[in-house]
């Protein structure tokens, strides 16, 4: 894992000309390294931190390469702990490139993707689910996804476990203090009361896990039914304008076909795929199969019947979860049955009530103000925790303290207190570079 010795640098805004450019150093020599860089009135390694200084950047030979403003941080009140220069200058790619090499030429090197980020963490300035959150927030798509994130990096999630993880720590010191008096035991209210709080809280958590991750990477829906159950027509809708082609021709559609779009803050890929029947057709059965597919590979099934027409509902074998729609209710129901949303994409009828059961079935009850857990890794550990509190509470006590440092452990691991290096490479390895 990289350490803290070196001083790095790298371009913090994104590609592409900009009014406004961001080359960050960051470590022991930052400023040192801003000295040689920077020509104004004031030296910034000179400079109290949280001060701003306008000039010049110059190169080896004193041409400048640009005017601008130097940012000066000194840790460890700063985003990576150390100390930090932001040489803002204009945005053009030609300058950013020459400012940075120029960096790079007096003794800082090319940080590698999430390097600052992973320094905060490394310095203790964010947990791992603060460090996810930031680039979560990097990479948000929607106002869910932001929502989100900013409550991750505001230490939400750290504070919930860290409800667990002092029940669980009462109840393993009480167990502790048995095996040294094991005369006394364990009052039930130094174990199976805190154990059940921790346990309440904990499934809690773990039950934003599938919200969570929806609302930071979005979802695919896949529309599934027979020919002419009016998948494409109800993909138009959805959109608002004609994406998918549409004809009374059975079969039009043997290819799939995606469309993006955002529902309940969610971003959302919506599947058109080819009618679902028996075909002598070889091209039209291939689409079948992968229409069956991507039905099993989706977050959330649309399966849709011509109410119109009378037949017998449609049966598939899907592990995601499914709504049955009812659609062409304009045309007159020719066949009820329970469970189905009536919907009509001509005249809109019903399309207020499929958008809110879609956003029921992906993000279930969860609150928009309350923290959930956004990656699988925050997931899993979550999982294991409660595992062994669930099994702590059934189990002797000095079985039980065991299964309650396992417990503890998985905590810490959610947190980033005690992870895994591998794990963390794996975290900052998707981080863009600059952050």
């Amino acid at each position: 894992m990289t350490g803290l010795s070196d001083t790095i640098a790298a371009i913090a805004t994104a590609p592409g000309s900009a009014g406004v450019g961001i080359v960050r150093v960051s470590g022991p020599a930052a400023l040192r390294v801003a000295d040689a860089v920077f020509a104004g009135r004031s030296r910034p390694s000179r400079t109290p931190g949280g001060r701003f200084l306008y000039g010049a950047f110059r190169s080896g030979s004193g041409d400048s390469i640009d005017e601008g403003l130097c940012l000066i941080f000194r840790g460890p009140h700063s985003y990576t702990g150390e100390d930090v220069a932001e040489l803002q200058s204009h945005g053009s790619p030609a300058v950013l490139a020459r400012l940075l090499e120029r960096v790079l030429e007096v003794g800082a090197r090319a940080a590698r993707p999430g390097e600052f980020t992973l320094r905060a963490y490394l310095g203790g300035r964010l947990d791992l689910t603060q460090a996810e959150a930031v680039l979560s927030l990097v990479n948000a798509q929607t106002d869910a996804a932001r929502r989100q994130a900013t409550l991750g990096l505001s230490g939400a999630i750290a504070a919930r476990v860290s409800v667990v993880a002092e029940a669980v720590t009462r109840t393993l010191a009480a167990i502790q203090a048995m095996l040294d008096y094991p005369d006394e035991g364990v009052p039930e209210e130094e174990r199976g009361e805190p154990l059940l709080r921790a346990e309440a809280e904990l499934a809690g958590l773990l039950g934003t896990a599938r919200a969570g991750q929806i609302a930071t990477r979005g979802a695919r829906l896949a529309l599934l039914g027979r020919p002419n159950a009016g998948k494409s027509s109800l993909l138009n809708a959805l959109l608002g304008y004609e994406r998918s082609i549409v004809t009374p021709i059975a079969g039009t559609t043997r290819d799939y076909l995606e469309a993006q779009l955002e529902l309940a803050g969610v971003p959302i890929t919506l599947v058109d795929t080819a009618g679902l029947r028996e075909t002598a057709d070889e091209i039209e059965a291939a689409g079948v199969r992968q229409a069956q597919l991507l039905g099993q590979n989706a977050d959330l099934v649309l399966l849709l019947e011509d109410g119109s027409a009378a037949r017998e509902p449609l049966d598939i074998a899907s592990d995601a979860p499914t709504l049955r729609i009812q659609t062409k209710i304009d045309l007159g129901q020719r066949w009820q049955a329970p469970g189905f949303l009536l919907v009509s994409a001509v005249t809109g009828a019903g399309l207020p009530e499929l958008r809110e059961a879609v956003r029921a079935a992906l993000l279930g009850n969860q609150t928009r103000g309350e923290a959930w857990l956004t990656t699988e890794r925050q997931a899993d550990a979550a999982r294991r925790a409660l595992m062994h509190i669930a099994a702590a509470r059934h189990l002797p006590d000095d079985l039980a303290g065991y299964e309650l440092e396992q417990a503890l452990g998985a905590l810490a691991e959610l947190t980033g207190r005690d992870v895994q290096e591998d794990v963390v490479d794996a975290v900052f390895r998707n981080f863009c570079v600059g952050k």
